[in-house]
């Protein structure tokens, strides 16, 4: 499996882990005013990245471009900052506001980097070689 795939499936579990945990504790202390926080961790941590590693170990030849590991840096780090400030700012902290803003347009950055990804041509996995005459 290409390193990326097994990078996202990685991080996609570490996402759902702190989804369910948001979750329960949701569910212990009855109050569900972080809803939002949860969904996005299981959504855009635990879903959209176990698709992205699913994507690249599929398509070893994209996962071994530059611009995959690229791409997973920006939407990694987008959700890593958009989860908690989200949490936060959920939780009360209207200080948070702009960090959210900024977190969910790097994490869409990330969202449009893995389209170019898709959209991008299909690269041989060697170059064919001529016979010499």
């Amino acid at each position: 499996m290409p390193r990326i795939a097994n990078l996202y499936f990685r991080t996609a579990i570490v996402f759902l882990v702190l989804g369910i945990s948001i979750g329960l504790h949701m569910s212990i202390s009855g109050n569900h005013a972080v809803t939002g926080a949860h969904a996005h961790a299981n959504l855009l941590g635990w879903v959209t990245m176990a698709i992205f590693g699913g994507y690249h170990a599929l398509n070893p030849q994209k996962a071994a471009r530059r611009l995959a590991a690229i791409q997973y840096a920006v939407y990694t780090f987008g959700v890593a900052v958009l989860v908690p400030s989200l949490y936060l700012m959920l939780s009360g902290n209207a200080a948070m506001e702009p960090v959210v803003a900024i977190a969910s347009l790097i994490a869409f950055a990330g969202v449009l980097l893995f389209a170019v990804i898709i959209f991008s041509r299909e690269e041989p996995a060697t170059a064919a070689v001529s016979p010499a005459h």
